[in-house]
């Protein structure tokens, strides 16, 4: 009989014909050339939003705002948040595939007994009794498993940027929702403000009419602002519980409105380095993904080609069977070997195996023009959010002389009360003037802070340091 090795052997010499290499998908450059819309743009020139600094990107912004419950905060939705859970899901399952593809480069190895006993029935083979070690193994002559492999491995690559881009965007979603919550409740306080000055206008406005000098129509003006103002506070009050809510969901909390907001906005960090378009389109997440995508693509179109080609099956067993009804012929070895093997040549498939080629290079094509349209919209992120810095900030300085102005004037019509020549509704009417700008200001300094986190977004950088390791919320 022959020995297991030597009936192997067929399979191990299979093995040296499955070297045709596969070949390596596009690179960026490639990308951007296939494209028809990256090639002509100036990727290596300064952003023209805004003056920046060209200095490499950083990471780690959470920290410049110097808040360590926006940063707790952060982290608990980072364990918690349930569409990060999903997207961490899809991770795994992605990794799972990997394993798959690699498995079908490997022999399967089947163990088979059989025995019982024949009760005068017709079934024979229930009088045999034996093992049977099987191997069968299909020799990558041309690739297609190993072109499934790499796209299985470019599917998890970008995977795993998608998730790191759920990772940002949800940390930029928490800071900013941050930042409006202590927005709209300075807003409360500045709308309850007005409410009150407004009130003494209706007392004051109510007094000059009992008393001769005032109006009906004067009364009825003040009443009417008051309800208008009272009515602005609510809506404020209302958008401050929505937003405490909107954040409480997105940590995995139950949305009470039981989370309490700073009660001050954080300070705008200092400029930050923008480096150049090119660098920031190798460094976003949701770029990186698309480029996987693109290499998944092109692999897929390697396995369909490798499919128009024959498939090489081999296989070998070993067996021992036995009987106590059949008996077998004189020269039966018993343990028994063989090998052999099965070839397939696709002959005709009614043109499905070429349309599978087509379908697969469309899909190529699709993947290239998406990658383009993002890396494009990627580019506006970036440009916009520097004009946006720009102009926020010419805005505030505007702003802030608004609200230095309203000051003076409230202090002149406060001079001129107390000495006679100016009554107490110019200065409860100016006060209200200095409530306006003060929530002017508020807005656009807090606009200020949701800018520059879609700016650190849009450009790339992590809200952690890149070397520290990615939390995943799916092995809780």
């Amino acid at each position: 009989m022959q020995s297991p090795r030597i009936l192997l052997a067929p399979l191990v010499g299979a093995g040296l014909l499955a070297g045709c290499a596969t070949k390596s998908p596009p690179t960026r450059a490639e990308i951007h050339d296939q494209s028809g819309t990256l090639t002509n743009l100036a990727l290596t020139n300064p952003w023209k939003g805004a003056v920046v600094s060209t200095n490499a990107i950083q990471d780690h912004w959470l920290a410049a705002f110097d808040d360590a419950q926006l940063a707790a905060l952060v982290a608990e939705a980072m364990t918690n948040n349930p569409d990060l859970r999903l997207a961490a899901t899809r991770v795994e399952q992605a990794a799972q595939y990997v394993r798959l593809a690699k498995a079908a480069l490997r022999p399967a190895v089947n163990l088979l007994g059989t025995g019982g006993l024949n009760m005068g029935g017709g079934d024979v083979s229930s009088a045999l009794q034996g093992i049977s070690l099987g191997a069968s193994w299909e020799p990558d002559l041309w690739g297609r498993m190993r072109y499934g492999r790499n796209a299985a491995q470019a599917t998890h690559a970008s995977t795993q940027a998608d998730f790191e881009f759920a990772r940002q965007s949800l940390a930029a979603t928490i800071a900013k929702s941050w930042f409006t919550a202590s927005e709209t409740w300075l807003q409360l306080q500045i709308a309850e403000d007005m409410v009150q000055a407004a009130q003494r206008l209706v007392t004051l406005a109510e007094t000059r009419q009992r008393v001769g000098p005032g109006s009906e129509q004067d009364a009825a003006l003040a009443r009417a602002a008051l309800v208008n103002y009272q009515d602005a506070a609510k809506q404020v009050r209302f958008a401050h519980d929505q937003t405490l809510r909107a954040l409480e969901l997105l940590l995995g909390r139950y949305p009470a409105t039981e989370l309490e907001a700073r009660r001050d906005l954080a300070a705008l960090p200092g400029a930050i380095p923008a480096g150049l378009p090119l660098e920031m389109l190798e460094r976003r997440p949701d770029l990186v993904a698309a480029e996987r995508r693109v290499a998944a693509a092109f692999h897929r179109v390697g396995e369909a080609k490798a499919a128009q080609l024959p498939r090489l099956i081999l296989n070998a067993n070993i067996a021992a069977i036995d009987s106590e009804i059949l008996q077998f012929k004189e020269d039966f070895e018993n343990p028994t070997a063989g090998a052999g093997g099965k070839l397939i040549a696709p002959i005709y498939q009614g043109g499905a195996l070429k349309t599978q080629v087509e379908i697969r290079t469309l899909e190529q094509k699709q993947a290239v023009a998406e990658y383009a349209r993002m890396a494009l919209r990627a580019l506006g992120d970036v440009e916009n959010g520097l004009a946006a810095a720009r102009t926020l900030s010419e805005r505030r300085s505007f702003l802030q002389q608004a609200v230095a102005e309203n000051q003076r004037a409230l202090d002149l019509a406060q001079t001129s009360y107390r000495v006679g020549r100016g009554d107490l509704r110019a200065v409860q009417q100016q006060q209200l003037n200095v409530h306006a700008a003060r929530l002017a200001l508020l807005r656009v300094q807090s606009e200020q802070l949701s800018q520059r986190v879609n700016l650190h977004l849009a450009l790339g950088g992590s809200f952690a340091d890149r070397d520290e390791p990615t939390a995943t919320v799916a092995s809780k």
